[in-house]
């Protein structure tokens, strides 16, 4: 397989039940926009070459918030209720196979900025790590950016595994990047947790 070095995608993770949350993440309002919209807005202002929204649970009413974009593609994770792992591997199966790497993004982190991934991306296209992790203050955030190199081996995860499996299984293969972004580390499952984020972002 062909990589073009200058492509990188971003599977952007939108399937969960959010069941502690007691509705869709992919809803909540932030800045005064429903948190899938918000989140494409900000990656559409990067230098990603493809992103790739992966539905599940609540699909039908999250479809209509999607924005248009010639770089953008939805995957419909039909075995959702197995989890993230299952979802991801929907994203990955749609990526483009001429891809260099694909940043793994949940929609529940609204605070990590444009300026992040594109510096996570020209570091990952620079030295080329098998595995590139953000951490802020020596802790390990999203969104982790993979090699395309990584594929077949995470196609091959059962879905009851988590995704941390691989990072253990390379853990000498990955590039830690310190940065100076809160987002890379806050996340939310809960209405109280959202709130703490929202705080923060204002």
């Amino acid at each position: 397989m062909v990589y073009n070095p200058f492509m990188i995608s971003c599977i952007l993770l939108a399937a969960g039940e959010s069941r502690r949350f007691q509705s869709p993440k992919a809803l909540a309002v932030f800045n005064g926009l429903p948190l899938i919209e918000f989140t494409l807005k900000k990656l559409f202002t990067t230098t990603l070459e493809e992103i790739i929204v992966v539905l599940g649970s609540n699909s039908e009413l999250i479809k209509p918030h999607i924005l248009k974009d010639n770089r953008l593609k939805c995957a419909l994770n039909t075995n959702y209720q197995l989890g993230q792992t299952s979802s991801f591997k929907t994203g990955l199966k749609t990526t483009n196979p001429k891809t260099h790497g694909f940043l793994l993004l949940p929609i529940d982190m609204p605070l990590i900025t444009p300026e992040t991934i594109d510096t996570l991306i020209d570091c990952f296209l620079k030295q080329a790590p098998l595995i590139l992790v953000p951490t802020f203050q020596d802790k390990k955030g999203h969104p982790p950016l993979f090699s395309m190199d990584l594929r077949d081996e995470m196609l091959h995860l059962d879905d009851k595994q988590p995704l941390s499996d691989i990072l253990r299984q390379h853990e000498a293969e990955i590039l830690k990047y310190p940065i100076k972004d809160e987002g890379v580390v806050l996340s939310f499952n809960t209405p109280a947790e959202f709130e703490n984020i929202l705080q923060k972002a204002r």
